[in-house]
């Protein structure tokens, strides 16, 4: 079994562009992350905007336009006396799954689209920009504009890991960016988080921006455990495939081994022998640096293999909400991102917990079309806890939960491990 007393890398935590961002006046807030997302697809030709790779990734020009839809179908529309669509035949091309909205094209199909070009969707972000202006003011929509901030960073981070997806599947595999990747330059040994239990409080707190789906704040009951104080590492990772964690069966859930037979799984994605694929190509895989790119179903039995285990959600929230949330290796601008191995609880990273993603009591969805946003998923999903370097500084907060099936790995996935304590 693997040691549990290496070291790992860390990077000096600096002051995030977002902890002053989220006091900034919320009309400069829009307009930064409008601007974020339009300088990440400065790289790409129109070719490179359009692909999609797998039916659970979208093209670059999509994410583009579904955030302008969002601005335009939700704030302008309904809100802008005297709005017009810029062209009223794009609802149909760029709503996501929001049934109250009408008929979309089918998600597999977000590929076929070469028209409206890449040029015209950025023309089409420039105009609901700029009418979004005189609504920036008005504080009965707030709350609404909030949401709609949130929505684009996580599209942002969804741009970063799609895009990656599609230039991997090419077999030359281009780079989007050229240059070296940023190195870590301390490391800090490994360590647990232990928690006595009890009762804790666990949901948002009610301050700030928070997703429906983070609530109500209720008790829990916890037994004592620890959690490490850091991810697991390529090298750990390594040990696990050297000792045949891909070939024993034993370690693995059942569907999760039927996955790894059925798709012939023997590493995490974008591994081959001692490299790993990034935005700027293959690079060499650093071994002291965050696994990434896993399943839940690799997490549990590499957790198993360890004589271990993974967190729950709830687990995860009780270490977390002692944490900085804007600490860690995470998105400040456009550019390339990487799992490095900062130290703390956020960033390079989502968590995979071992909790089912399902309703808090007394949840419910808001009214209308925004409250599909998150309930209408709390069905055969995992959580993941934290953030990951494609996560928008400021983003993500101890209560935030990500969720994704236990099979899926293109994002920025790892494993934090947790333990019984007597």
């Amino acid at each position: 079994m693997m040691d549990r007393t290496p070291q790992e890398i860390s990077v000096p935590e600096p002051l995030a562009r977002s902890e002053a961002e989220a006091n900034a006046p919320l009309a400069d807030r829009y307009l930064a992350i409008r601007a974020m997302m339009e300088e990440l697809v400065l790289p790409l030709s129109d070719a490179d905007a359009t692909i999609q790779s797998m039916e659970d990734a979208s093209p670059a020009k999509w994410h583009l336009a579904h955030t302008t839809w969002f601005w335009e179908t939700f704030l302008l529309r309904d809100h802008k006396l005297g709005y017009r669509l810029f062209d009223e035949r794009w609802p149909f091309l760029f709503n996501s799954y929001y049934e109250a909205e009408g008929v979309r094209i089918a998600r597999y199909s977000r590929g076929m689209l070469s028209r409206p070009s890449l040029e015209e969707v950025l023309a089409w972000r420039a105009h609901v920009t700029s009418a979004m202006a005189p609504l920036l003011g008005r504080e009965e929509l707030f709350s609404l504009i909030e949401l709609g901030i949130a929505h684009e960073q996580q599209h942002i981070e969804l741009l970063l890991t799609d895009i990656k997806h599609a230039l991997f599947r090419n077999p030359v595999c281009p780079a989007m960016w050229e240059g070296a990747l940023k190195v870590a330059e301390q490391r800090v040994a490994a360590g647990w988080h232990e928690h006595p239990g009890g009762i804790v409080l666990i949901g948002h707190d009610g301050f700030g921006f928070a997703f429906d789906n983070e609530g109500p704040r209720h008790r829990v009951l916890l037994e004592p455990f620890a959690l490490s104080n850091r991810l697991v590492t390529n090298a750990e990772w390594g040990e696990f495939i050297a000792d045949g964690g891909y070939r024993t069966p034993s370690l693995w859930l059942s569907d999760g081994w039927a996955w790894v037979q059925r798709d012939a799984i023997t590493a995490p994605l974008y591994w081959r022998d001692e490299e790993y694929f990034t935005h700027k190509g293959w690079q060499a895989r650093d071994p002291n640096a965050p696994v990434a790119h896993i399943s839940y179903f690799e997490a549990d039995a590499f957790a198993s293999w360890a004589g271990l285990r993974l967190p729950t959600e709830v687990e995860w929230e009780a270490i977390g909400q002692n944490a900085a949330p804007t600490r860690g290796n995470q998105l400040d601008e456009a550019g390339p991102v990487l799992p490095v191995g900062s130290e703390g609880m956020f960033g390079d990273c989502w968590q995979w917990t071992r909790s089912a993603y399902l309703p808090y009591p007394r949840f419910k969805p808001a009214e209308g079309a925004v409250g599909e946003y998150n309930g209408k998923f709390m069905s055969g999903q995992f959580v993941l806890k934290g953030a990951s370097c494609a996560t928008v500084r400021g983003h993500s907060r101890a209560s935030y939960r990500n969720f994704f099936y236990p099979h899926q790995r293109w994002q920025f996935t790892s494993l934090r491990l947790a333990k019984d304590l007597a």
